[in-house]
């Protein structure tokens, strides 16, 4: 079990024995996630804005009036 106090802020320090397993490095982003009252911290994969913005022009196929009416409820 690792220990860590948390700050009047409400900030911690991630253990170095957590930081190493999970390959984390000053300035990565972190995902908490609650599962019946317990934390789960990931580690984010980079986002590459540039990629979803090319890919983003091609998926227009769907994106119309119709589209819109007929998928409004998924």
């Amino acid at each position: 079990m690792l220990l860590s106090t948390l700050t009047s802020n409400g900030q911690a320090t991630i253990p170095v024995d957590i930081r190493h397993a999970l390959s984390l490095k000053t300035g990565d982003k972190i995902i908490f996630k609650i599962h019946k009252h317990e934390a789960i911290i990931t580690k984010a994969e980079p986002f590459d804005e540039l990629y979803h913005v090319a890919l983003s022009h091609t998926l227009s196929e769907w994106d119309s009036p119709e589209d819109d009416e007929a998928y409004h409820d998924l």
